[in-house]
């Protein structure tokens, strides 16, 4: 990663954490901002520090997550249009949500709980199915059985919510469009701590990821164990996701877009490119929580719906300029 490349990322990252801690209901300017972080007492510092400063950094940390899942799925399958729902994420995730809250589910982290659970109930099965035909995971076969128990999830959560009341109905709808109003100080560490592990394993894999990359052949050639690396990324790919899931509901776009973007910046080779990626991708998903929380204030927008009518055109763009 070039030094140009570097300090564009940290002023990016540095730009959306000052637009996200100082944007919502009441808005606040930098220079409050600044002194409410550095004074407890200054006008606005509860706001700032026990509302949208584990909001804003959750965000980072969860857009981040799902970029470095998206870049790293698109190695795994070798295919550009991969993002870190396709394997089945997102329907086992909704389907454990809504299970929790058609059945009121009294705890606050009810809901959190049964996404995670939902979430690699989901990755165990597409596992499972691929593993079926033989104990190689074939991209094509792995990226068949995601769809396939995608739409299983979905016809069960469809048929869940049909039958729920107007208040699960709306509950149900806002969490699978995402959203980041239950951010808490005890969210983001436990999600940091989760994450840990499953982001350290997928930057260490980056050389890797180049090989599969390249295909099946050529990367056992180079001395890849081909399988055990694919198992390892698939695994570390489903926790980081699914604890995504646990505390933001289902952001889409963000594992698509930004690892395409990110090579444009950084190039190709993933030891550059998961960290471009996570940083891009944390400045992202915080500009559109910011959206979200000032276009229509006092009330916000479901994140999920701004990172897609944001995601949809950019995308477009992105696939233009790579046929040309």
């Amino acid at each position: 990663m070039t030094r140009r490349a570097v300090l564009l990322l940290v002023a990016l990252a540095a730009a959306a954490l000052v637009i996200g801690l100082a944007s919502g209901a009441s808005g606040l300017s930098p220079g409050q901002v600044w002194r409410a972080l550095v004074d407890p007492s200054a006008a606005g510092a509860v706001i700032v520090r026990q509302l949208r400063a584990p909001r804003v950094l959750l965000a980072f940390a969860v857009g981040g997550s799902l970029a470095v899942s998206g870049a790293a799925l698109q190695a795994l399958i070798r295919n550009p249009l991969a993002d870190p729902y396709l394997l089945g994420l997102s329907g086992g995730a909704g389907v454990g949500a809504v299970i929790a809250m058609a059945l009121r589910w009294p705890s606050a982290w009810a809901v959190p709980l049964a996404a995670f659970v939902g979430a690699l109930g989901a990755v165990a099965l597409v596992y499972r199915l691929s593993a079926v035909v033989g104990r190689r995971l074939d991209p094509r076969v792995l990226l068949l059985s995601g769809v396939i128990v995608g739409a299983f999830a979905a016809a069960i959560m469809t048929a869940i919510i049909s039958l729920s009341s107007a208040e699960q109905l709306r509950n149900a709808f806002l969490w699978l469009l995402g959203g980041f109003g239950a951010a808490s100080w005890h969210a983001l560490v436990l999600f940091a701590a989760w994450a840990a592990l499953p982001l350290a394993v997928l930057v260490v894999s980056g050389r890797g990821l180049d090989l599969l990359h390249l295909g099946d052949e050529p990367a056992e050639s180079l001395g890849a164990d081909v399988d055990r690396l694919r198992r390892r990324i698939l695994v570390a790919t489903s926790l980081l996701t699914a604890a995504g899931v646990a505390v933001s509901g289902i952001v889409g776009f963000v594992g698509l877009i930004v690892p395409h973007a990110m090579r444009g910046v950084v190039g190709p080779i993933h030891r550059s490119l998961l960290p471009g990626a996570f940083v891009a991708g944390g400045a992202f998903l915080v500009l559109a929580d910011a959206l979200a929380r000032t276009v229509v204030r006092p009330m916000e927008l479901p994140v999920g719906v701004v990172t897609a009518v944001v995601g949809v055109p950019i995308f477009a763009l992105l696939l233009r300029r790579s046929l040309r």
